[in-house]
């Protein structure tokens, strides 16, 4: 990825690259023409509205359009202006049931191709930051069209292809055969939904988009149908985001920078899934006041993978801002659960979106050095540059998305009773249902608690504009503070300089992030998933 966005030779350039020159050409894209920040970000707001108008029309008018062998009617407008935001936004939050809302043409056409393009855009804007960070006072950040082809073309398409011959391997259906029906043991008739899922799965993972094909996604044994499927899917999901923290330490000419960042997600993510697994495999304690033993926790949960298997794949579709699913997380344990919410409303930073985890990382780089410059008495710098008050602002701005669309959003959910209606449980868990809703939706994560009634218009609209606002309410910022790096001429360090790819820098990155988080989120979280254990253990129900 370093050697691709640099612009040298890899792999597969000698069969890509005249496709690649193809497409410039058709296009009128001067691929070596640099960009400002404004202009790149110009760049990614315009690509990413054209592509939600056409997704928007698709959806409104799917009625009309081929491959739909099962004649599905054309998506309600608060309905369809969700879904076209959610896989703009690479959120790919579902507030309905593909297989029984979804043409096999909108499948494919529509939400298939965002995938790809809404992970290039990610993958895009994480490259022009890096750019930012790295470059000697040029004030370029790279061309959008260039970076989001040779992201596609090189690095999704690719292995996508691969995945999605694997997953058929291992039965994975990909078909343009409508439904089947077929009569059970009990004489009745059921339809079996089918389609062209393989390729969706593939890239669903791949680019951390996780809409699922089905409704019940990655648990669904015609998406997920064996521990194989299971592991490689997994490993999409952390493949990418995991690889641009090396890419980073590639790109500014330092790979300890990116192996810091690597090692400050890392542990975070490990510490995460130390609570989960332990959680779930402990079980309910209101059953072991019952039985005398609980046993883990299996409800909600597909009996090919269990509750080891189903508690590092929920860590990691929520650290990495898939939010595909292999179990139902409304019936994990309150301690994941709590987790879960963590993971997104601290941003998605413990490896995160492809290219949002690494840039939404670097803005806690930022008001991390700021405040260790703060501590020193010195002027915060990073790889040799001064961090100061613009990108320091920047940053507070990109940050506050986060509570605005979580925390204000939720307040509204309970607010108003329309919206409240949506709420399966009493108690603690119900808050947790809200919370989790908005803090995938602003987080850009997807996956929801089961029991939150999605489709409702309230939620649809308001969420619509949760998704937007946890994406390029930080996008743009962090751009902003490419910008102002890029101008900037490192300086070379003295011995006063503080070393940003130590133990200790990794121990500040990962306070810096615990301590915000906890400081925004913390009574919010102490209502729903902490008050629900604490329930729990007391043999409290609701």
């Amino acid at each position: 990825m370093a050697r691709l966005y640099r612009g040298e030779r890899t792999l597969l350039t000698p069969v890509l690259a005249p496709v690649e020159t193809a497409i410039y050409s058709i296009a009128g894209i001067r691929a070596e023409e640099s960009q400002s920040w404004r202009a790149y970000a110009f760049a990614v707001l315009a690509f990413n509205a054209a592509g939600f108008v056409f997704l928007y029309a698709m959806l409104r008018l799917q009625g009309f359009l081929p491959w739909n062998p099962a004649g599905l009617a054309p998506m309600a407008p608060d309905l369809a202006f969700n879904t076209a935001v959610s896989f703009v936004t690479n959120t790919n939050w579902q507030a309905y049931s593909g297989e029984v809302q979804l043409s096999y043409f909108s499948q494919m056409v529509g939400l298939t191709v965002q995938n790809f393009v809404s992970a290039a855009t990610g993958m895009a804007v994480a490259v022009a930051v890096i750019r930012g960070f790295a470059c000697r006072g040029e004030g370029r950040l790279g061309n959008f069209w260039t970076d989001l082809t040779r992201s596609v073309l090189y690095v999704l398409l690719p292995l996508a292809t691969i995945g999605a011959l694997i997953l058929v391997g291992q039965g994975v259906v990909q078909t343009l055969s409508s439904h089947v029906t077929a009569t059970t043991m009990e004489g009745t008739e059921q339809v079996i939904a089918q389609g062209p899922a393989a390729s969706q799965i593939a890239i669903k993972q791949l680019g951390t988009n996780g809409g699922g094909f089905f409704g019940v996604n990655s648990a669904h044994p015609f998406e997920n149908p064996t521990v194989l499927s299971n592991m490689l899917q997994g490993l999409y999901i952390l493949l990418i985001p995991v690889a641009f923290c090396f890419t980073f330490g590639r790109m500014v000419g330092d790979r300890r920078q990116g192996i810091a960042i690597f090692a400050a997600m890392a542990t975070m993510f490990v510490a995460g899934l130390a609570v989960v697994a332990w959680s779930e495999a402990a079980g309910n304690p209101m059953i072991s006041q019952i039985a005398g033993t609980a046993g883990p926790n299996l409800e909600g949960k597909e009996m090919r993978f269990g509750a080891t298997l189903s508690a590092l794949w929920g860590t990691a579709t929520t650290a990495a801002s898939n939010g595909s699913v292999n179990a139902m997380h409304d019936s994990f344990m309150p301690l994941s659960g709590l987790v879960f919410l963590v993971n997104m409303m601290i941003g998605e930073v413990i490896f995160g979106g492809v290219g949002a985890g690494l840039y939404g990382m670097l803005l806690y780089v930022v008001l991390a050095v700021f405040l260790a410059g703060l501590m020193v008495g010195r002027t915060p710098e990073y790889l040799g540059k001064k961090i100061e008050a613009k990108e320091v602002s920047l940053a507070v701005l990109a940050f506050l998305s986060m509570p605005l669309g979580i925390l204000v959003f939720a307040a509204l959910s309970v607010a108003v009773p329309q919206a409240l209606a949506a709420v399966q449980d009493a108690g603690p868990h119900g808050l947790s249902e809200v919370l989790y809703a908005y803090g995938s939706t602003t987080g850009n994560n997807g996956s929801a608690f089961a029991g939150f009634g999605a489709a409702d218009p309230f939620h649809t609209t308001l969420q619509g504009i949760a998704m937007l606002l946890g994406r390029y309410a930080i996008i743009v910022p962090m751009l902003g503070i490419a910008g102002a790096l890029a101008v900037k001429v490192p300086a070379a360090p003295t011995a006063g300089s503080f070393p940003t790819h130590g133990p200790l820098f990794v121990v500040l990155l990962i306070v810096t992030v615990v301590i915000l988080g906890g400081l925004t989120f913390f009574p919010a979280l102490a209502l729903g998933p902490l008050a629900e254990q604490v329930s729990l253990a007391a043999g409290t129900r609701f």
